[in-house]
């Protein structure tokens, strides 16, 4: 059995789950970058589906900004709008945990 949730505690899962973030954050816009840099020169490509889900493991922020960044997969609809979902299912998962813990 895990420890009482002491603040101490709390903190480290807190800590942890920023890092975890941080780090998913880093691998999404690597693989824009590498997609990006393969689009150019007809190499192999990452599959749209793998840069979904990395988006969707929380990676939806490093995607947005590498989209911008590198200009890349702006104009495709299918995966715009899929990504766009993704954020708002997280938006809204953030927003239903603060109001949960919040009260």
């Amino acid at each position: 059995m895990r420890g009482p949730l002491t603040a101490p505690n709390i903190a480290l899962a807190v800590v942890t789950a920023v890092l975890l973030l941080v780090l998913v954050n880093v691998i999404t816009v690597a693989a824009f970058a590498l997609d990006k840099r393969r689009s150019s020169t007809g190499a192999w490509r990452i599959p749209e589906s793998r840069l979904l889900w990395l988006a969707a493991l929380g990676g939806s922020p490093g995607a947005f900004w590498a989209r911008n960044r590198y200009r890349h997969k702006t104009r495709k609809q299918p995966f715009v709008g899929r990504l766009q979902l993704i954020a708002m299912v997280q938006v809204g998962v953030v927003a239903g945990l603060a109001i949960a813990f919040a009260f």
